[in-house]
C-alpha cells in the first residue's frame, strides 16, 4: 500500500475521534420508533419528523433523541426547540 493512502487512513482514524469538526447543515434519516418507522429531516434551520406528536407540537421524542445522540455534530439552533421551550413555560 502507497504511504499516502497509510496516511490518509491514520488522518481519517483522527478525524473519526474528533465529531466536533462536523456540523450537518442538513440530513434526514429513518428513525424506528417503537410503532412505525419515522421520517426525520433538518434543512433550512428546521426540524421535521413525519410523527403525529411533531404535527401538534414541532418537536417529539424522536428529534430530541437525535439532538441528544449528536450534539456535537449539530449547529447550536438545532439543539434547542423554540416550541418545546414556549410549551413548558406556559
Amino acid at each position: 500500500m502507497r504511504s499516502s493512502f497509510i496516511g490518509k487512513i491514520e488522518k481519517a482514524s483522527i478525524y473519526a475521534q474528533q465529531p466536533e469538526r462536523v456540523t450537518f447543515s442538513s440530513f434526514s434519516v429513518n428513525f424506528h420508533g417503537e410503532n412505525n418507522i419515522h421520517k426525520l429531516a433538518y434543512q433550512d434551520g428546521k426540524w421535521h419528523c413525519s410523527c403525529h406528536f411533531f404535527s401538534q407540537w414541532g418537536i417529539c421524542s424522536h428529534i430530541m433523541a437525535l439532538q441528544q445522540m449528536l450534539p456535537k455534530m449539530l449547529p447550536q439552533e438545532a439543539l434547542t426547540s423554540p416550541t418545546l421551550t414556549e410549551s413548558i413555560q406556559h
